[in-house]
């Protein structure tokens, strides 16, 4: 009782300790429901350094805070996967754990594929679209009512090789939201898209999805990946600590909200190799952990990309694989609308600018909609 007592005692007295309480008193005095309701986030997906009291505070940085939340989420996601790892091939193990990502080629079937295509590329699906830069992302809503109608799509998603490897990659026995996803290059005159800067979606192990259903080019807007870049190596974790100390006004939006971007230099400094073009056929699958650096490839001229798209994130610091409330059957076949009413919603009642405009029920193959602000 007497060490117990005594090492309270010291961690009280040490400075960095001291420095942390004072600056938890000066947010009770000035920010005390900003305080509150940081400090029932901090563990969890929130990654916000501009909107988030505690993840953007300069002296808990300081003292370490993202540094500690980037190595504690690193190692909960491989003690899961470890677990996660018997349910897929070996080989595909050894990819992932080399890469960050599972590229398969011929995924399917040629019949599967064809009718999986047939199905997506031949039905009106109810629309968004966002526009950044010179570029519209379009997302096709696969709730339950749409995949009911696409037997081929409804067994790819529920089979056992399909929901394995998102979920080695996802760290989780995830529930992802599913849509029909196309990128259409160069629609107006404009400066660039914001997303062929390489970045990383968030400070923890995340899984993203894209079964190809064309061909892509290197020039037409490419997937990118720096393989390894999954990796937490003291180099990156040296870089994310200084990253999150540099953090202004003046940073670009999206490292300030916590997805950071980063340089060539920067990967060199920190031992990755070169960024990856997936120049693929269709009927190409890629699974990877966006938590790696990743892009859209630069397209030279207007082109499109159509995939079957798949996106899923969950609580970096839970220590087990299941019980995921998403899950649940009331929704887990609802989430894309769910998710899209709640934008609106914000939209309406708070006057948060909603990126995802509705174009209605669409084809994949048509023009894109929104082309202006």
């Amino acid at each position: 009782m007497k060490i117990t007592l005594k090492k309270i005692k010291s961690f009280f007295q040490d400075e960095r300790t001291q420095v942390a309480l004072n600056e938890i008193k000066t947010l009770v005095r000035e920010k005390p429901a900003k305080l509150i309701v940081g400090a029932f986030t901090l563990f969890g997906e929130a990654k916000s350094f501009e909107s988030h009291s505690i993840i953007g505070n300069p002296v808990f940085n300081q003292l370490g805070l993202h540094r500690f939340r980037v190595r504690k989420a690193a190692q909960l996601a491989e003690r899961r996967r470890q677990y996660l790892a018997r349910f897929i091939a070996a080989e595909d193990v050894e990819q992932f754990q080399q890469n960050g990502f599972i590229l398969k080629e011929n995924f399917l079937s040629d019949a599967e594929f064809k009718q999986l295509k047939q199905e997506l590329l031949e039905t009106k699906f109810e629309t968004r679209e966002t526009l950044q830069g010179d570029t519209v992302t379009r997302r096709m809503s696969l709730d339950h009512q749409v995949l009911n109608q696409l037997p081929a799509t409804k067994t790819l998603l529920q089979s056992h090789q399909w929901k394995s490897l998102v979920n080695y990659v996802g760290s989780f026995k995830v529930q992802p939201m599913y849509y029909v996803q196309v990128i259409l290059s160069h629609v107006r005159k404009a400066r660039p898209d914001p997303q062929t800067n390489l970045h990383s979606d968030t400070f923890h192990p995340t899984v993203k999805a894209w079964l190809f259903l064309t061909d892509v080019l290197e020039d037409e807007g490419p997937f990118v990946y720096v393989p390894g870049s999954h990796q937490l190596t003291q180099s990156r974790l040296n870089w994310e600590h200084q990253k999150a100390l540099s953090i202004s006004e003046k940073t670009d939006t999206m490292t300030r909200r916590g997805s950071f971007r980063v340089k060539p230099e920067e990967l060199s400094a920190m031992g990755y190799a070169q960024p990856k073009a997936f120049a693929v056929k269709a009927n190409t699958l890629v699974v990877a952990d966006t938590y790696g650096f990743h892009a859209r490839g630069q397209s030279t001229h207007a082109s499109t990309r159509i995939e079957l798209w798949a996106y899923a994130r969950r609580n970096p610091f839970l220590p087990w694989v299941g019980l995921n409330p998403l899950s649940l059957p009331l929704l887990n076949k609802r989430l894309v609308p769910l998710y899209w009413k709640g934008l609106d919603f914000l939209e309406a009642k708070y006057q948060r600018n909603n990126p995802w405009k509705k174009v209605g029920k669409r084809y994949a193959t048509e023009p894109a909609v929104v082309k202006s602000k």
